[in-house]
């Protein structure tokens, strides 16, 4: 069943699992049906992990992996298709779902059967595979595919061992022939091993044994099996979504999912193998276009398994542990050199899957699991003295006697757990790692090829700006007194991020009339849910800043010249630290610098700003390319030649652009991006630049403003040029740890290029352009109105006579009279405390008025009245969004009174946010209390707790708030509860107050 189209706010982008997950496998090398029974039985023990919607006999997903059960099949054949199988292991099952239609059907088996005889393999035939379609839901019948399995021959020119690499290029060839000549996503290929077979649907947990009767059979025996029950934390489960994959069962979320598609479709253009040959074009996207994020991972798994690599290797490269903390020390003492090496080594060849995960995996031979880093899913594991390994979310998923379990114990953060059937043993996570860590010499490798940006030999920055130049840049990138005296000047000082309130009550960018920049255009997500954010303090010991820059090589091949990088300690540079960048004398490391800006419209010219805008844009992929192809491996943008003719790009919009155009022209890994930039100050501008592929960014004139304010004794005495470039350095390195933290990621290499943010008043244009990929629910500004934006700031800066020792005031962060409107003014607030002190509803009336000319933009649009007494041509400016709604009757006359619910009735619907006594005083939390339960409805304490003597009367809240902290939580606190709501991501860190980023 395919999802949706995107359409309004939905986007099948977004599909994510959150599921239960497990496995059973044997010690004594002796398959058995009994291994099979007691998955199923752990699958039907999850069933409370998976999830069912408006139909309750429709899950979102459920399945098994086990061995061949060559028996079963041996036995089959003859009636399926009129012919014997070879021996176990010279044949492969494929275990297809194909469209229900039969001539579309037989289409598509037409195009198997041709990519099985392209690779020089046999068709033996095909087999219905029994199924029980009323032990399934009816959504799950009304989508369920023809559920077919083909039987296929290994030819005598194919080792056992070269086979499964076969098998996956076949895969792979009828893939892309049905996507082709077919069209659709109707063609899907659930397993095609000689080892392995999935059973999987859309499905129950429960389900799966009874839709499935070969999973009955006593002749389906297996040493291993693998089980999922899929809750899909979106709304569109189908059949190819249920786990396991081929290699992978998945519980969590991959954050930096959006990322980790976007560099592996950059290095298909750098992928060759002798494996492989002129077949890799047939493997072409790696990853399956419309794929969640476990499915785009099992295809990463699977195409650099079939390219050599063992298994375990994979699962390293993909889910690093913790090597380094972000200071780049504080490795573990537990942690060998070797591994460390590893680790190191492959961080120049890819980026960590990062997010909260718990992975089962398996070829058939060796099946473990794994969690991520920072261990926020769970894996629980019992070993019995019968030889039987369970491993489940959670114990108890089978019903074992306590005198059989000789070991139990949870997976570690980072750490591999793993069984290999065929040896009949576990295998410690040291000692395989130490295994796949000493099979190359890494550390050797890196010595020879790794260079730190501290090695090379220092230089001092050519440019020296006079206070005067300051002034004017800091008018072309659109600096405010606010940013001197709120944003710098702490960070500077503090060597921190300045804290402010949560409250943003100006504006969205695109609803403001006042010159933005673009970075305001753009919110980062933040997780929650079911997917914790990272305490960057208590957990900064398992994150890392470490950037690399340089050009990328073959990620199939393992040579030294793979880790030629040039690493960074984290992606901030200083003017010093571009300069030796600049001019280092090593041929590998070569930079070119591109020029990051346009030229101003002449006066009476047909071609408008955003015309020009749109040149420069193409000019600076031509040269990139151009630089890149002439042996550059690292491209500065700049916009330092910024002058009165011309006028800077948005560095976003610049680093974007290139970094999707290189990708699109297959040479984005040859190449690193740095942006050497004016308009970045805040942690916010860095996080976007890193987060749109930037592997640095010198934020030059932040930097000289820094330095400016320590000179001319805006900072306090002690805070000389260096230390307050210092500071403020470590305040931007700092601040991304935490904006890194709140979206769980760990890894600086992760959150590079994974476009973890969401556009708000961007043209679908200009995302589709250049911030592809990108979360775009409201539309807005073009590159005309971008262009505009720039040069309004341009104008002011270069404009005869301009005051240039007089900066625009902000008012962003405050009110100011010539600055950003607010919601909440002095008017507004005196008008309020009025009505509050005085009880005169004059004053109420004085201050609705002056919140609804705030909100008045769809009331004025529709001529009509707004806030019951004020003209609509009278409505000042558009603050919010919800501004722009107009209450439409659908008959166009008014509903009478008589047919509305009284206000008693719909007051008991209102509720407050969850706020904590300690987040608005206790005076405000009580009044809301009694406001909310003298008119019916419900206040909320917010996490904290609350005080037990509100308990009695009117002051208790109903809604008690348990958040993952559980601060202040309590029996009679929870007894005192109409509603109880839980928080899964706890907001409050120490020193942080719970703020947001964006």
């Amino acid at each position: 069943m395919p999802l949706p189209p995107r359409q309004g706010l939905y986007d099948p982008a977004h599909e994510k699992d959150a599921c239960g997950l497990g496995f059973v496998a044997s010690l004594d090398r002796r398959a058995s049906h009994d291994v099979v029974r007691q998955a199923l039985e752990i699958l039907a023990n999850l069933t409370h992990r998976g999830a069912a919607g408006c139909d309750p006999c429709t899950g979102d997903g459920a399945g098994i992996l086990l061995q061949i059960p060559h028996d079963l099949y041996r036995d089959a054949a003859p009636a399926a298709f009129g012919g014997a199988l070879p021996g176990r292991g010279d044949y492969a099952v494929a275990m297809c779902f194909l469209a229900p239609e039969p001539a579309r059907r037989r289409r598509m088996e037409a195009i198997l059967e041709g990519a099985v005889l392209h690779h020089g393999q046999r068709v033996l035939g095909w087999r219905d595979v029994p199924i029980d379609a009323g032990a399934i839901g009816p959504l799950a019948r009304a989508s369920m595919p023809a559920i077919r399995q083909l039987f296929i021959g290994r030819s005598a020119a194919a080792s056992r061992d070269d086979f499964e690499r076969v098998l996956f290029m076949i895969r792979k060839r009828a893939g892309r022939t049905a996507s082709v000549t077919l069209g659709g996503d109707d063609f899907y290929v659930s397993s095609c091993s000689s080892k392995t077979i999935v059973y999987k649907g859309l499905m129950l947990a429960e389900q799966v044994a009874a839709f499935y009767p070969d999973l009955a059979d006593p002749r389906t025996v297996s040493r291993l099996a693998m089980v999922h029950s899929r809750f899909s934390t979106n709304t569109f489960p189908t059949w190819e979504r249920a786990h396991p994959f081929r290699y992978l069962a998945h519980n969590g979320e991959i954050n930096t999912l959006n990322g980790n598609r976007a560099w592996m479709r950059a290095r298909e253009a750098m992928l060759e193998s002798p494996l492989f040959g002129e077949h890799i074009e047939d493997f072409k996207p790696i990853i399956r276009p419309g794929g969640s994020d476990s499915a785009s991972m099992d295809n990463v798994v699977d195409f650099l398994v079939a390219s050599g690599r063992s298994l375990p290797h994979v699962m390293m490269m993909l889910v690093p542990e913790a090597f380094a903390d972000a200071s780049g020390e504080g490795v573990s003492p537990d942690m060998s050199p070797e591994k460390k090496a590893f680790y190191e080594y492959h961080g120049c060849l890819i980026e960590p899957w990062d997010g909260p995960a718990a992975l089962t995996f398996t070829d058939g031979d060796l099946i473990g699991a794994m969690l991520d880093r920072n261990g926020l899913r769970p894996a629980k594991y019992v070993v019995t003295a019968d030889g039987l390994v369970i491993l489940a979310s959670e114990l108890g998923v089978l019903d074992l006697d306590p005198a059989r379990v000789t070991q139990k114990g949870r997976v570690q953060p980072g750490k591999m757990f793993l069984v290999d059937t065929r040896e009949g043993r576990l295998i410690s996570d040291e000692e395989i790692k130490h295994r796949v860590a000493t099979q190359r010499p890494y550390r050797a490798w890196l010595d020879e090829n790794k260079i730190d940006l501290a090695e090379l030999p220092a230089v001092k920055s050519p440019y020296s700006l006079s206070p005067a130049d300051v002034r004017r840049l800091e008018q072309v990138f659109g600096y405010t007194e606010e940013d001197h005296k709120m944003i710098l000047a702490p960070m500077a000082v503090g060597g921190e991020e300045p804290v402010g309130s949560m409250g943003v009550d100006i504006p969205l960018a695109a609803l403001s009339d006042r010159p933005q920049l673009l970075f305001r255009y753009f919110k980062q997500q933040f997780a929650q849910v079911t997917n914790p954010p990272i305490d960057p303090i208590r957990e900064e010991i398992v994150m890392s800043m470490v950037s690399c820059v340089g050009g990328e090589g073959n990620l199939l091949d393992e040579t030294p010249r793979q880790c030629r990088m040039l690493q960074l300690p984290h992606p901030i540079l200083t003017n010093d630290d571009l300069a030796k960048l600049r001019k280092n004398m090593l041929s590998d490391f070569r930079s070119c610098t591109i020029a990051m800006r346009f030229r101003k419209p002449e006066p009476g010219s047909d071609r408008t700003a955003g015309d020009l805008l749109q040149e420069a844009l193409d000019q600076m992929a031509r040269e990139a390319k151009a630089a890149i192809d002439a042996g550059a491996s690292i491209l500065i943008l700049s916009d330092r030649d910024v002058g009165p003719d011309w006028v800077p790009i948005p560095s976003l919009l610049a680093t974007a652009a290139l970094h999707h155009r290189l990708i699109h022209h297959g040479r984005r890994m040859k190449a690193g991006i740095i942006v050497e930039s004016g308009e970045p100050r805040e942690v916010q501008h860095l996080a976007l630049l890193v987060g749109f592929g930037a592997g640095a960014v010198n934020p030059y004139l932040a930097l000289e403003t820094v330095a400016e304010m320590a000179r001319d004794g805006s900072l306090p005495k002690p805070i000389g040029e260096e230390k307050a470039i210092a500071q403020y350095v470590k305040a931007l390195r700092k601040g991304l740890l935490k904006t890194m933290s709140k979206m769980g990621i760990s890894a600086v290499a992760s959150y590079q290029g994974a476009q973890i943010f969401e556009a708000i008043g961007i043209d679908q244009v200009v995302i589709d352009r250049y911030f592809t990929g990108t979360s775009s629910r409201i539309r807005g500004l073009g590159l005309e109105e971008i262009a505009d934006e720039q040069l309004q700031r341009h104008r002011r800066a270069y404009t005869p006579g301009a005051n240039l020792t007089k900066l625009d005031v902000g008012g962003h962060m405050h009110f100011r009279v010539m600055g950003e409107p607010h919601l909440w003014t002095p008017t507004t607030i005196t008008n309020l405390q009025n009505a509050v002190r005085t009880g005169k509803h004059e004053s109420y009336e004085s201050y609705a008025r002056e919140v609804n000319l705030q909100n008045a933009g769809g009331y004025a649009a529709a001529g009509q009245n707004a806030g019951g007494s004020v003209a609509a041509g009278q409505a000042r400016r558009l603050m919010t969004l919800r501004g722009a709604w107009d209450l439409v009757s659908p008959s166009g006359r008014s509903i009478p009174i008589d047919e509305v619910e009284p206000a008693t009735l719909i007051a008991r619907r209102f509720a407050t946010g969850a706020m904590s006594f300690g987040s608005i005083s206790r005076e405000a939390h009580e009044t809301l209390a009694l406001a909310m339960n003298t008119l019916g409805g419900r206040s909320n304490t917010g996490e904290g707790g609350e005080d037990p003597e509100r308990f009695k009367d009117q002051r208790r809240s109903s809604i008690k708030q348990v958040a993952s902290g559980r601060f202040g939580v309590t029996a009679e606190y929870l007894v005192n509860a109409d509603e109880i709501q839980i928080k899964m991501a706890q907001g409050a860190k120490p020193g942080e107050g719970g703020q947001l980023p964006g």
